[in-house]
């Protein structure tokens, strides 16, 4: 039965999901992605304390993915932020070399 209910919490929150991002505007799509990667530095906390518990090996093993996989994500995470914030910059008029 447990599996039936965490099978529906699943489904319930891509579907959740899915249709919050959807109806976001473009104009806030970069903020989102800073909050995304906040939450994915709560998750790295979160497995690092999966990871050095020592309750059982295989918890420590999913707990190690679970930082590879969560740092993978934050990193890329602010790299595309910041593509898409410079995006946004201000190009330079002068772009002859400094003459005057």
């Amino acid at each position: 039965m447990e599996a039936v209910l965490l099978g529906l919490v699943l489904m319930l929150s891509i579907f959740l999901g899915f249709e919050l991002i959807s109806k976001v505007p473009a104009t806030l799509h970069t903020p989102l992605m800073s909050g995304a990667n906040a939450i994915s530095g709560i998750t790295i906390v979160g497995a690092l304390i999966s990871a050095g518990a020592q309750i059982h090996q295989l918890a420590t093993i999913l707990g190690a993915l679970a930082v590879m996989f969560a740092s993978i994500n934050v990193v890329g995470g602010y790299l595309v932020t910041n593509r898409m914030l410079s995006m946004f910059k201000k190009k330079d008029s002068d772009q002859s070399g400094g003459q005057s």
